[in-house]
């Protein structure tokens, strides 16, 4: 025959249960990770910052913010090309995989 838990380590079960069921419904509201950028698409910058470059891993010219938009014109390798709005306005490369 089992023995009743005493109040107050029911209350606590009961606690950590309901704290584990919030936990897993605000992990399942989280955005998406990043994702890769589409061509012909304006994508939004999930990154906190994105470095905009001359060439893939060329010279810095500027960067995008979490929230500003980069116009996807081409690919190559890990690496787009396009025009970044915001602060920058100017065409450039970014790292690919950091859009919403």
């Amino acid at each position: 025959m089992r023995t009743p838990l005493p109040a107050s380590s029911a209350l606590r079960a009961g606690s950590v249960i309901a704290a584990a069921l919030g936990a897993a419904v605000l992990l399942g509201t989280v955005p998406a990770a990043a994702a890769n950028g589409t061509v012909g698409v304006r994508e939004t910058v999930c990154a906190d910052d994105l470095y905009v470059r001359t060439t893939p891993l060329g010279a810095w010219t500027g960067t995008l913010y979490k929230g500003q938009t980069f116009l996807v014109e081409g690919k190559q390798g890990s690496w787009v090309h396009g025009f970044a709005y915001g602060d920058i306005n100017r065409r450039g490369w970014v790292q690919d995989g950091w859009f919403c």
